[in-house]
């Protein structure tokens, strides 16, 4: 008669969970790559949103009555903020293209200056899409 005392070797935990271990890992790198880019993102939009260039020409936008007309009231973004915000020594500037809605369409603002002190512009204007006209928000 044999010896019936003889351990069973189990498997390791490794051995017996690999195929769920390859898939979940992948899907947790691709999240946290996601929830990286998407943080640099963020950070870029906010960094472009509390410029004095953007709170500038959107106070511009709210105030100006023909871009109102146009867009009707309220006006917000639209998406993306996109362009970019620099500063070199005490030079700042910016080049900025920001979406907009109203309730009666959409259009795109767009602001160029330089800060030497003071916001200088070079453009603030806004481009409403439905009739293609380019309002300039620099004109008095």
């Amino acid at each position: 008669m044999e010896d019936s005392n003889e351990l069973i070797q189990r498997k390791s935990w490794l051995n017996r969970n690999w195929k769920w271990l390859i898939p979940s890992g992948c899907l947790t790198l691709l999240i946290l790559f996601g929830l990286f880019i998407g943080g640099i993102f963020y950070e870029v939009t906010s960094i472009i949103k509390d410029s004095e260039a953007y709170k500038e020409s959107m106070t511009a936008v709210q105030n100006n009555k023909l871009v109102v007309e146009k867009l009707g009231s309220p006006i917000e973004t639209d998406g993306m903020v996109s362009g970019n915000v620099t500063s070199t020594n005490d030079v700042r500037t910016c080049d900025v293209q920001v979406p907009l809605k109203g309730p009666k369409g959409k259009a795109t603002l767009f602001v160029v200056g330089e800060k030497r002190g003071k916001w200088k512009y070079r453009e603030m204007s806004v481009y409403i899409e439905s009739t293609n006209e380019k309002i300039d928000l620099l004109q008095k």
